[in-house]
C-alpha cells in the first residue's frame, strides 16, 4: 500500500454527519484557479477565487517546482498571484491550497504543460467559422458552455500527425465529459473519442494527415451539456500521444528500454534512465521529432527487475519461466488471449500479488489466477480494493513450481492491454489521516491554530501487519506552534493530538510530512500523513476525479476572540455511570456570540451529545457524559471543540488535553423482584457489594419507578451489604410489570459526584382480589358427627409466598 492511498478519510462520517452551515464556514473556500494551467519554465499569473480570501498571504504548493512571487487582493473572495513554474517541473496536476490569515482553504489543481498557451476565442462554434490556429504544439485554454461546440482549424501536410488531448474532468471544477474527433474539410471523421483509458474520462486523438489541407478538431461535451465550470485545456499540435508503454515499469536507479504503443505512425522505442528513489507519481514521456508528450504516461518503480513474456505462453506447458521477485510484464494482445508465467517459490514464503492494469491506465480488466505444479487452483481475484485491477495475498504451502495466468474479464485484448505483476513480500506500514467531518468537503483536513490559543482534531491510525502502540512526530511545525499528543494504544485507531500556538509566534505555515513511528524502537516503520481530495462526484456518490494529498498542511493565524477550557475533573466516570463535565469560555471583551461545543473524541465506551451551545453572553455549558458497562478503564484524553461567528467565517478553538478517568463501579447491587398490590407497600431489597472502598455516606435512590410509587433515598458506605428499599404504591398505581428498575448511586470524592447506574430490577403491581360474594342462606341439615380430621395447610400464592419472605428478611435485619 502506498502513501498515496485513500484515507479513511473517510472514517468518521457517520459520526459527525450532523455538521451544520456554521461549520462549512470554518476554512476560507478555494473553488477555482485560472487559468487552469501553464507551461513550465514560465511565469503566470494566476486568478484564485472562492470566499473569504481578501486576507490571502501564501499560496501552499504541494510539489515542488512552483515559486510565488507576489500577491493582490482583488476583492473579499478572490486575488491574484504571480508564480513561477520551473523548467524542469512535473508535466501533469499539481495540489495548491491558499493560506490567509484566518486559516487554510481547501485543495484545488494546476496543471502544468510543455506547451505555450492560447486562449479560446468565440464565436467558433460553427463548423464553417473555426478558430485557426497553427499546427505548432500549443494548449488551447477554453470552456464549453451548454449545447456549445468548439472548432478549430489547422493546416497540414501529408503524412504529418495531428494530436489532441484534452484536460477536462480531470481538472476537477465539474461534472465535464469532453468529446474529441478530427475532421477534413468535408466534415468526414478520421478519429474521435469519449473516454481514453489513459486519460480516465478524458479523451484523445492522434491521426497522420491524408493528405494536404485543412482540418477541424471539435471539442464539446460527450452529451452536448456544459456549464459555466466546464473549462477545458485542449493540447494540439504535432506531438506523440501513446495510449501506453509497455513494459509499464522498472527497477529503481537502471536504465530501461521502452516501447511506446497506440502511436499512428508506429511503435517507438527509447530508453528511460529511472530515479534512485520510490515516487508514486512517476511518469514517462515519448519524444520524436513532432515533439514531447503532452502528459506522462504512468510507470511504477519497482525494487526488481523485469521478466517480460515470452509469445507462445498462453497455456502452462508453453508459460513463460520467470524468477521471484522480479515483476511479470506482458500484453494481451488479442481477443481471447491468455498469458501464463511459471516460477519457483518457497514453502512459508507470502507475497501480495498485484496485477496493475488499470492503475497503469490499461484498458485492461485483469483476472489472475495462481495454479500449483500439477495445474490445481489455488486462488485467484477479478476486482480488488474497488479497483478493477487483480490482487491477492498468497502463502506459498510447499516448495516447487508455480503458474499464474492473466486474461481479460470479457476476453478482449489489443496492443495496449498492457498488464504488470508485482510480488510483494508483505511488510508493515502505518498511514495517518484526519477522519472527514462532511461527507463531500475537505473542513478540518488541516491544521490551523490562533495565536495564544489552542487547536485539537481527531487523527486516524490505519496500520496493516503491524499492532502496538504509535508515537507521532510533531517536528518541524510553523515557528511557535507546538504538539501535544499521548502514545497511540494499539488498540486504537482514532486518537486526539493538540497543536498550540505562542501569543508571540509569527503568522505564517508550511506543509509537513506528518509522520509516526512504532513506539517499539524495534519495529522499522514509519507512517505518514495521507489525504484524498475528490473533486468530482457523480450524484454525491462514485467519486469520477480525486486527488491523493501526502503532506498536512500547518498555520498560526490571528488571535481569536475566545478560548475554552475543560475544568478538570477531579473523579472518574464508572462503567454504567455519568458525569457532567464543565466547559468553560473565556471571551475577550465585547466578543458575546454564541458559541458552539462539540466533543469529538469520545474514549471506547463513552456516549454524548453531537453538540451543545453555550448561549450568547454566557461562560460556561455542562457536557453529560454516559458511560456504558463495557467502557474501557483507563486515563483518556479528550478535547472541547468551539465554533463560533467570528463576524467574518467561522472562528474554531478547542480546549487544552483534559483527562477522562474511567474506572469500574466501586460498588455494585444485586437487586431482588418485589411484587404488591395497589395501594400496598412492598420492599425491593438489594444486596451490596463494595469494590472500591470510599469514605463517608453515599446517597441510593430508585430510579425508574412507575407513576404513584414512591421510596425514599437511602445512604449507605463501605460496609453496607443490604439494603431495603421500602416501596409505597397508591391505589391508582398503574398494574403490570414494571422493568428497568435500577439504583442510582452518588459517591462523593473530592467534592464531586461519582454517579453510578447500579442492578436492575422489576416491580409487579397487581389489581386486589375482589371480596367473596355472600352465599344463599339455606337450613341447617342434622348430620352424623363423624371424628375431626386435622386442617389440611393453606395452599399460598406465588405473590403470598414473595411477601412472607419479605417479612422474614425484614424481621432478621431488624433483630
Amino acid at each position: 500500500m502506498t502513501r498515496m492511498t485513500r484515507n479513511c478519510c473517510l472514517l468518521g462520517l457517520a459520526l459527525l454527519v450532523f455538521t451544520s452551515t456554521l461549520l462549512e464556514a470554518a476554512d476560507p473556500r478555494l473553488s477555482l484557479i485560472r487559468p487552469r494551467g501553464g507551461q513550465r519554465g514560465s511565469e503566470v499569473e494566476l486568478l484564485f477565487s472562492g470566499n473569504r480570501l481578501e486576507d490571502a498571504e501564501q499560496v501552499f504548493f504541494y510539489t515542488p517546482g512552483f515559486e510565488q512571487v507576489s500577491i493582490e487582493p482583488v476583492n473579499a473572495n478572490s486575488f491574484k498571484a504571480k508564480i513561477k513554474i520551473a523548467p524542469d517541473t512535473k508535466l501533469g496536476e499539481h495540489v495548491m491550497a491558499v493560506r490567509t490569515k484566518s486559516g487554510i482553504s481547501d485543495y484545488r489543481t494546476f496543471w502544468v504543460g510543455p506547451f505555450p498557451s492560447t486562449e479560446e476565442k468565440e464565436p467558433n462554434t460553427v463548423f464553417e467559422r473555426p478558430q485557426e490556429l497553427e499546427l505548432t504544439n500549443q494548449t488551447v485554454e477554453g470552456r464549453i458552455d451548454n449545447e456549445d461546440v468548439d472548432y478549430f482549424r489547422v493546416n497540414a501536410k501529408k503524412g504529418q500527425r495531428i494530436s489532441v488531448e484534452v484536460e477536462g474532468l480531470r481538472l476537477g471544477n465539474t461534472l465535464f465529459d469532453p468529446y474529441c474527433a478530427i475532421l477534413d474539410k468535408d466534415r468526414f471523421e478520421l478519429a474521435a473519442a469519449d473516454d481514453s483509458p489513459l486519460l480516465h474520462q478524458d479523451c484523445m486523438a492522434s491521426i497522420l494527415a491524408p493528405e494536404d489541407g485543412q482540418y477541424i478538431i471539435e471539442i464539446r461535451d460527450s452529451a452536448y451539456r456544459g456549464n459555466g465550470a466546464s473549462y477545458y485545456r485542449a493540447h494540439i499540435g504535432t506531438f506523440p500521444r501513446p495510449t501506453a508503454v509497455y513494459p509499464a515499469g522498472g527497477q529503481l536507479g537502471q536504465e530501461v528500454e521502452v516501447t511506446y504503443v497506440g502511436l499512428p505512425g508506429g511503435e517507438l522505442k527509447s530508453k528511460v534512465k529511472l530515479p534512485a528513489e520510490m515516487d508514486d507519481d512517476f511518469g514517462v514521456l515519448a519524444e520524436d521529432e513532432g515533439g514531447l508528450s503532452a502528459s506522462p504516461n504512468t510507470f511504477r518503480l519497482f525494487e526488481h527487475g523485469n521478466v517480460l513474456e515470452v509469445e507462445p505462453n498462453e497455456n502452462r506447458n508453453e508459460a513463460t519461466t520467470a524468477t521471484l521477485p522480479n515483476a511479470f510484464n506482458g500484453v494481451i494482445q488479442s481477443e481471447g488471449d491468455v498469458d501464463f508465467f511459471k516460477f519457483t517459490a518457497k514453502k512459508g514464503e507470502t507475497y501480495e500479488i498485484h496485477c496493475h492494469a488499470r492503475s497503469i491506465r490499461s484498458p485492461l480488466d485483469p483476472v489472475m489466477n495462481l495454479y500449483d505444479a500439477n495445474g490445481k487452483g489455488l486462488t485467484g481475484n477479478d476486482d480488488a480494493n474497488r479497483s478493477p485491477d487483480s490482487y491477492f495475498r498468497y502463502r506459498f504451502p510447499a516448495d516447487g513450481e508455480y503458474s499464474i495466468r492473466v486474461a481479460d474479464h470479457l476476453s478482449r485484448g489489443g496492443a495496449d492491454f498492457v498488464y504488470r505483476i508485482e510480488f510483494t513480500p508483505v511488510t508493515p506500514s502505518i498511514e495517518l489521516g484526519i477522519p472527514r467531518v462532511t461527507r463531500y468537503g475537505q473542513e478540518r483536513q488541516t491544521i490551523y491554530v490562533p495565536r495564544g490559543n489552542r487547536i485539537a482534531t481527531r487523527m486516524t491510525i490505519r496500520r496493516q501487519n503491524f499492532g502496538g502502540d504509535v508515537v507521532l512526530n510533531g517536528e518541524g511545525l510553523p515557528e511557535g506552534m507546538t504538539m501535544e499528543a499521548l502514545p497511540v494504544p494499539s488498540n486504537m485507531s482514532t486518537w486526539p493530538v493538540l497543536f498550540e500556538a505562542a501569543a508571540d509566534a509569527p503568522l505564517g505555515g508550511k506543509l509537513l510530512d506528518f509522520t509516526c513511528k512504532p513506539a517499539d524502537e524495534k519495529q522499522d516503520v514509519t507512517g505518514h500523513f495521507a489525504n484524498f481530495a475528490d473533486f468530482v462526484r457523480y450524484r454525491n456518490a462514485q467519486i469520477l476525479w480525486g486527488r491523493p494529498v501526502d503532506q498536512l498542511a500547518f498555520a498560526v493565524i490571528e488571535e481569536s476572540p475566545y478560548s475554552l477550557e475543560i475544568v478538570q475533573p477531579k473523579v472518574p466516570i464508572v462503567q454504567n455511570g455519568s458525569m457532567n463535565l464543565k466547559i468553560v469560555a473565556h471571551r475577550k471583551e465585547g466578543f458575546t456570540k454564541a458559541i458552539r461545543v462539540e466533543f469529538p473524541f469520545r474514549p471506547p465506551g463513552i456516549g454524548t451529545r453531537s453538540y451543545i451551545n453555550i448561549p450568547e453572553g454566557k461562560n460556561e455549558v455542562i457536557y453529560s457524559l454516559n458511560a456504558n458497562s463495557n467502557a474501557a478503564v483507563g486515563k483518556w484524553p479528550v478535547f472541547a471543540l468551539g465554533l463560533a461567528d467570528g463576524g467574518n467565517g467561522t472562528v474554531m478553538v478547542s480546549s487544552q488535553l483534559a483527562t477522562l478517568e474511567i474506572a469500574p463501579p466501586y460498588v455494585q447491587v444485586a437487586m431482588e423482584r418485589a411484587a404488591t398490590e395497589q395501594g400496598k407497600p412492598a420492599d425491593i431489597i438489594c444486596k451490596v457489594t463494595t469494590n472500591t472502598p470510599f469514605e463517608g455516606d453515599a446517597s441510593v435512590k430508585l430510579v425508574g419507578l412507575p407513576h404513584k410509587v414512591e421510596a425514599s433515598e437511602k445512604q449507605l458506605n463501605k460496609e453496607t451489604q443490604e439494603l431495603i428499599f421500602n416501596v409505597t404504591t397508591d391505589p391508582e398505581s398503574p398494574v403490570g410489570k414494571h422493568k428497568n428498575i435500577f439504583c442510582q448511586l452518588i459517591v462523593t470524592q473530592n467534592g464531586e459526584p461519582i454517579t453510578h447506574r447500579l442492578g436492575s430490577t422489576q416491580l409487579q403491581i397487581d389489581k386486589p382480589l375482589p371480596p367473596p360474594k355472600d352465599k344463599p342462606k339455606t337450613k341447617p341439615v342434622a348430620k352424623k358427627e363423624e371424628p375431626k380430621k386435622p386442617a389440611a395447610p393453606k395452599v399460598l400464592t406465588p405473590l403470598e409466598k414473595l411477601r412472607l419472605e419479605a417479612e422474614k428478611r425484614k424481621d432478621a435485619t431488624q433483630k
